[in-house]
């Protein structure tokens, strides 16, 4: 299996991608298997370290999909290892300002865009590129990176963010931005003053010839926001799948 993810966004694909917190390959690959054609490892607010994010980028492909991993903040070293392993993309939280993003990009992509380090030995086996020469020339092309969009600063400087060489995409944070828009008063991913932002954050992607992406809580406001422009979209969680599916069960035994 080749690398998918970038040729599915630049062919004007929307992306669904599952999310995984708990750090079990095995679940992030029936996620896959169900129909995914992404699955995200969180590493930042799920349970994934290093051995479970090796083992988990090949078991998602494996699955059909394409793997990506969301690093801790400020972790970019993380970035390049993540890639090493075979992760398509890459989402990185907190990217606040344009220098932020030039510090990302510097992790995530090879010269002449930035200064990533070689050593994709993994990546390279996963995706079937024999030739270590041929990855080199393409892996700028073939990897994704997300800069999340999740506070007052990093809307302030969105358009630079996005014109940052080396950024992929913007991605849209709800709940953190909603708690930065309410200065620390709410959290709520579905709040008025979140989604007032989403048109401001994807006419900044548009402008600078960048994909849109967003997490979303639920299938339905991921079909909300593709209606708007948006074309990366994470869809719910492995938490809450297991959590509905209880929930279903339970409601039939109770009658």
């Amino acid at each position: 299996m080749t690398f998918s993810l970038a040729r599915r966004l630049r062919a004007g694909e929307t992306v669904h991608t599952g999310w995984c917190g708990l750090p079990y390959p095995i679940v992030a690959e029936t996620i896959a298997r169900e129909g995914f054609v992404a699955v995200t490892v969180d590493q930042q607010h799920g349970l994934w370290d290093t051995a479970a994010t090796l083992t988990g980028i090949a078991a998602i492909r494996q699955g059909g999909a394409a793997p990506i991993v969301r690093i801790p903040v400020n972790s970019f070293a993380t970035v390049s290892r993540a890639l090493d392993f075979g992760a398509e993309g890459i989402i990185a939280p907190m990217i606040n300002t344009q220098a932020d993003a030039r510090a990302y990009a510097s992790f995530a992509k090879f010269p002449p865009i930035g200064e990533r380090s070689w050593g994709p030995h993994r990546a390279t086996t996963l995706a079937g590129i024999p030739d270590q020469k041929v990855y080199l020339r393409e892996a700028n092309d073939l990897t994704v990176t997300f800069a999340m969009i999740e506070t007052r600063t990093a809307l302030d400087n969105v358009e630079a963010i996005a014109r940052t060489p080396g950024i992929d995409a913007l991605f849209l944070g709800p709940s953190d931005l909603s708690i930065a828009l309410s200065n620390g008063a709410n959290v709520d991913p579905m709040a008025s003053e979140v989604d007032r932002e989403i048109d401001r954050i994807t006419t900044a992607a548009t402008k600078a010839g960048k994909i849109m992406g967003a997490y979303c809580h639920s299938a339905e406001r991921a079909m909300a926001l593709a209606k708007r422009g948006v074309r990366f979209l994470a869809v719910g969680s492995d938490m809450g799948f297991l959590r509905a599916g209880a929930a279903a069960a339970l409601k039939v035994l109770k009658g």
